[in-house]
């Protein structure tokens, strides 16, 4: 039987197809590979792009098989630039963010580690980053937002994984990104609401609906928030801190997750060659680090125990190792219910006594000036000034998704502390605080507040009445 040159032609096509397969792995990442994210520090920031440093030009996703980590698939090769995967919950799918061309605003995506096949999720105007899986079908990421409200920032948004019903959840003038899902259904964000000016950072905290923001670690030292906290399998939250912004990486450290202001650990000595961290188990992490002598960072095993750096998983001489996930499935976080109503334009903030600071009132304190008055500023203007009750509460009903800050007065209208972070109500938030700058984990007093005897002062103080659904507080 004769065979044509084009089927020879046809047969060795398929040969050659056949055989690339046989080096680069086969198509599908299967479970218990890593997916990290390889890029070039020295282009760590796009071109003309304002930002926390989180669009990084020319990076790429890679797939490592740990039982052969000299061979690695590049799952981004259709990408100008891709960063940061984020893995779905039954571990078949990765999200992340990416420029197709050069050129391209960062947007969501999403690849199916069975084909590789990829759909695109968001379609705006801004750059898009940091994308994260949320219970329900649905996704939560950071985009670069321009407006009268914020200024420009990036703010987080949520929207179904289909990329419809995007919407805002935090009014702060200041960048929030990096945000992780806790297993309680919470948000973890590093965000830069306090002294924005020095770049520096704390870790907050919030339900998917933007309501109940407010600081879950801040280090009260000289160290800032470096990179993304992560949650381990024993309930502490880890995560990188630098002493300086100019710092290519940070050191690990964690806290627990009821006490995060009062249960820091160092995990390295305060070395700063860290990139990212990892939790696997209690006690055994994966860490982009950077050794000794070296100009790029690998991925290590760390002992957190030891603190000491293990056996090299892997490392690239072009790139370096920007942070990792493992493509398996995990525990999905609690749904958390919504109590935002769009058809209300007002959240109610209560405070117990501005004056409580710590852990005691300044009352206790002989010689301490108390406070008789606050002022709410917004972003450009002051939004009112407001009289205290005697017993130090305040209740107000403010214009819903607008950043404002407090700062106590005394008497005369001298400040006494303050202004706050950043803080916004969402439609029909009802949100208390025990005092003035308390410690978080702090609990009331058990008594009734004078300011709830009265109707609450509506913010900012030149609006009189405001038209909107009646809600009856419960």
């Amino acid at each position: 039987m004769r065979i044509s040159r084009i089927s020879i032609i046809y047969l060795f096509i398929v040969f050659i197809i056949c055989l690339s397969f046989t080096v680069v792995g086969c198509t599908k990442v299967r479970s218990g590979m890593l997916i990290a994210t390889e890029a070039s520090l020295s282009s760590f920031t796009q071109d003309g792009v304002t930002d926390p440093g989180r669009y990084i030009s020319g990076s790429r996703i890679i797939a490592i098989d740990p039982g052969k980590p000299s061979k690695i698939r590049v799952l981004t090769g259709d990408f100008y630039s891709a960063a940061y995967p984020e893995i779905s919950y039954d571990g078949k799918q990765i999200i992340f963010s990416a420029q197709k061309k050069q050129g391209d605003t960062w947007q969501i995506w999403e690849m199916s580690l069975k084909n590789l096949r990829c759909r695109q999720l968001t379609f705006l105007r801004e750059n898009c980053t940091d994308p994260a899986y949320l219970p329900g079908g649905k996704m939560v990421f950071s985009k670069l937002t321009v407006n009268d409200t914020v200024g420009t920032a990036h703010c987080l948004y949520t929207g179904n994984i289909d990329g419809s019903d995007i919407r805002q959840i935090t009014f702060s003038p200041c960048d929030n990104f990096a945000t992780q899902v806790l297993k309680d259904g919470r948000l973890l964000t590093v965000s830069r609401q306090l002294l924005p000016q020095k770049n520096n950072a704390m870790l907050a905290v919030m339900r998917p609906d933007g309501t109940k923001s407010d600081m879950f670690y801040m280090n009260k030292g000289k160290s800032i928030m470096a990179s993304d906290p992560r949650e381990s399998v024993d309930g502490r939250i880890i995560f990188l801190e630098t002493t300086g912004n100019n710092s290519p990486g940070g050191f690990p450290a964690s806290v627990t997750y009821n006490r995060p202001l009062h249960s820091r650990i160092d995990l390295s000595a305060g070395e700063e060659e860290f990139k990212s961290v990892l939790p696997v188990t209690s006690d055994r992490y994966l860490v982009s680090y950077r050794k000794s002598g070296s100009d790029r960072f690998a991925l290590y095993e760390f002992n957190a125990e030891t603190k000491t750096t293990g056996r090299l998983v892997f490392s690239d001489p072009e790139y370096d190792i920007l942070d990792v996930t493992v493509a398996e499935p995990y525990e999905r976080p609690k749904k958390l219910p919504s109590e935002v109503d769009l058809q209300v334009k007002t959240g109610l903030l209560l405070c117990q006594d501005v004056n409580f600071t710590g852990f005691k009132s300044k009352a206790d304190t002989p010689g301490l000036i108390e406070a008789r008055l606050i002022e709410v500023m917004g972003p450009d203007s002051t939004y009112g000034t407001v009289r205290v009750e005697e017993d130090g509460s305040f209740q107000l009903k403010i214009l819903a998704d607008k950043p404002f800050r407090i700062r106590t007065l005394d008497e005369k209208g001298q400040t006494l502390s303050g202004p706050c972070a950043w803080m916004w109500m969402r439609p029909n938030e009802r949100r208390g605080c025990v005092g003035c700058h308390e410690d978080p984990e702090t609990v009331p007093v058990n008594r009734v507040s004078l300011a709830v005897k009265k109707p609450p002062v509506i913010i900012p103080v030149h609006i009189t009445t405001i038209k909107e659904k009646t809600v009856e507080l419960e």
